[in-house]
C-alpha cells in the first residue's frame, strides 16, 4: 500500500474512531455512515427515539468541520423550506428576486423524520440527492460537491404518516436499522454525557479532502468476475427466487430489487474493503454490506409480513442459497 494510500485510510479510521467515541453501542451506525459517505451516497436511519441517530450525524460533521443542516419534517412543510425560494428585495432602489438557499445547500443534512411530510416534499429532497443540483425559476443551483443527506424515520409511530414509496426508498444507498444499545453500553453512555458536562470535548478536524482521496482510491479497488457473479446472483435471487425451490424466498419476496442495488452493493463492497486495508473485494466485503443494500429495496409478500419475517431475514436465507462462484 502506497504511503498517500496509508495516509488517507489513516485519516479516516481517525474519523471512524472519533465518532464511534461519541456514538456508544451503534458501531455498525457509524461504520454505515462511513461507507456510504465514501461512496457518495444517502442514509435512511430507522430508529426508535434516543438511539443518537441525530448525534451521529453531528458528531460525522464536528470531525469534518463542515456544514450540517437539519430539517424537521412535518405535514405543513414546503419543497421550498428544504430547497430554498426567491426573495423579493430592493438593491440600489430597484426590486430584486434573490434565491435564497435553503438547508439542502449544506455539506451534510440532517432529514428529521422524512415520513412525517407530504409526496411534495420528500420528492424535492430526493430530487436534490438524485441529481445533487436544485432548480428554481428556471435557474439551477449546484450543491456542495461534498454532500449527503441521512434521512430518519421512527419505526413505532405511524399515525399521520406518508410513507415513502418503494421507488423513492431506492434512492438511499444503504437502510441502517437502529436499535436500543446494551447494558455495557448504556453504562458507557451515561459516562459519557456526564463527561461531556464537565467539559467541551475536543475534536481533533479532519480535512474533507481525504474523503475525496478515498474516493478516488476505493475507484482502484478490484473486483473480479467471481465476486461480481456472487453479486449478482444474490440480486437476481431476489428478482426470481423460484430459482431456489428448497427455500421459502418465492413465498416470502413479492418485488426484488432494481439496478440501483447491484450498483450500490459494488460501491459498497469495494468501499468497505478498502477500509480494511485491501486492494480487492472477497465475499465477506459483501456479506457486510448486504444487508444495508438490500432490507429497504425488498417488497415482502402479505405471507410473509403475517408471519413476521423481516427483510434482514429473507437477505439471510438468501446468502445460505446463493453459493460463492
Amino acid at each position: 500500500m502506497s504511503n498517500i494510500m496509508s495516509e488517507t485510510l489513516q485519516a479516516i479510521q481517525q474519523l471512524k474512531e472519533q465518532m464511534a467515541s461519541a456514538v456508544i453501542g451503534q458501531e455498525h451506525v457509524v461504520d454505515t455512515l462511513i461507507i456510504a459517505l465514501l461512496s457518495n451516497g444517502n442514509v435512511l436511519l430507522e430508529g426508535l427515539p434516543g438511539t443518537a441517530k441525530t448525534r451521529s450525524i453531528k458528531s460525522l460533521a464536528r470531525s469534518l468541520k463542515v456544514d450540517l443542516g437539519r430539517v424537521q419534517f412535518t405535514p405543513d412543510l414546503l419543497p421550498s423550506d428544504v430547497t430554498g425560494t426567491e426573495v423579493y428585495q430592493e438593491i440600489d432602489g430597484k426590486p430584486t428576486l434573490t434565491f435564497q438557499q435553503g438547508p439542502v445547500f449544506n455539506n451534510l443534512l440532517l432529514a428529521d423524520e422524512i415520513n412525517r411530510s407530504p409526496a411534495k416534499v420528500q420528492a424535492a429532497l430526493l430530487e436534490a440527492m438524485e441529481e445533487r443540483q436544485v432548480t428554481v425559476a428556471g435557474k439551477t443551483y449546484k450543491l456542495p460537491e461534498l454532500f449527503m443527506v441521512m434521512a430518519t424515520q421512527n419505526p413505532v409511530e405511524q399515525e399521520g404518516t406518508y410513507p415513502l414509496p418503494e421507488a423513492q426508498m431506492d434512492r438511499f444507498l444503504m437502510k441502517i436499522n437502529v436499535d436500543y444499545p446494551d447494558d455495557e453500553a448504556e453504562a458507557k453512555i451515561i459516562s459519557l454525557v456526564r463527561s461531556e458536562e464537565k467539559a467541551q470535548q475536543k475534536v481533533e478536524a479532519i480535512d474533507p479532502n481525504f474523503i475525496f482521496q478515498a474516493r478516488e482510491q476505493i475507484q482502484q479497488v478490484h473486483v473480479s468476475e467471481a465476486m461480481v457473479d456472487y453479486l449478482v446472483a444474490i440480486i437476481m435471487a431476489t428478482r426470481d427466487p423460484a430459482r431456489y425451490q428448497e427455500s421459502q424466498l418465492k413465498e416470502w419476496i413479492m418485488v426484488g430489487s432494481s439496478p440501483r442495488a447491484s450498483i450500490a452493493m459494488d460501491k459498497c463492497a469495494r468501499a468497505h474493503a478498502w477500509l480494511n486495508g485491501k486492494d480487492f473485494v472477497d465475499p465477506e466485503d459483501i456479506r457486510a454490506i448486504v444487508h444495508s443494500v438490500l432490507r429497504h429495496r425488498l417488497m415482502l409478500s402479505y405471507d410473509a409480513l403475517a408471519d413476521g419475517i423481516s427483510a434482514d431475514q429473507v437477505v439471510d436465507e438468501i446468502l445460505k442459497q446463493v453459493a460463492v462462484a
